[in-house]
């Protein structure tokens, strides 16, 4: 792969500390492609945001004339864009399937992550997003430890999708049992120390784990 082809005049504007944003990274590093990112404070997003953006909203990607501003839409879109390396499958039924598995981590375990990550609100909210939280990556644990990586072979957006969830545990003062979660520790370690996920963390997400 020419390595000019992976450059690009892409400005993605990123949350530092969200993981929509973060998924979106990860991306970004996996692909190696060059990008400028912007870091934006949710509380005081740039006019330049409002200006491309109709809903003002973050993460958004510029790509020259395009603008995109959901998580899921942009990593398809960078995927198709930078092909190598793919992150969905090849064939059209394992793609729904990957597809499906982002939509129920969204549903199942992204809506209480926001809460958490944000602190606000009853605590009785607050509460019962964490058991949600916690119980659920429990009850799927054993899934991890069937293929290297989360229900696929290879690395691919879902992990995208998963790994950022887990990093913001500690934050989010979840602890899971040791020995139920074990699959889920083993996939954290590695894919922890993936260079792509590495690459792809702010400061503020370092300081999380700190």
């Amino acid at each position: 792969m020419d390595v000019n082809a992976r450059r690009s005049s892409m400005t993605f504007f990123s949350d530092p500390a969200d993981h929509y944003s973060h998924r979106v990274r990860m991306v970004l590093a996996e692909k190696g492609v060059t990008v400028d990112i912007v870091d934006v404070d949710p509380n005081d997003k740039p006019e330049d945001l409002a200006e491309i953006n109709p809903y003002n909203s973050i993460p958004t990607l510029l790509d020259r004339d395009l603008v995109l501003y959901e998580s899921s839409i942009i990593m398809e879109y960078l995927d198709e864009r930078f092909p190598h390396p793919p992150l969905l499958p090849v064939y059209p039924v394992a793609r729904a399937q990957s597809r499906l598995l982002i939509r129920r981590i969204e549903i199942d375990w992204a809506k209480n992550v926001d809460v958490l990550m944000a602190g606000k609100g009853r605590e009785t909210v607050i509460t019962k997003a964490r058991k949600e939280l916690r119980e659920g990556l429990v009850s799927v644990a054993p899934l991890f430890a069937d293929k290297p990586f989360f229900m696929n072979e290879e690395f691919t957006l879902v992990d995208c999708c998963v790994a950022p969830i887990l990093w913001r545990l500690q934050a989010m003062d979840i602890k899971l049992p040791e020995r139920q979660a074990k699959p889920i520790t083993q996939y954290m370690n590695k894919i922890f120390e993936r260079q792509s996920f590495r690459d792809s963390l702010s400061e503020a997400e370092i300081e999380m784990r700190e």
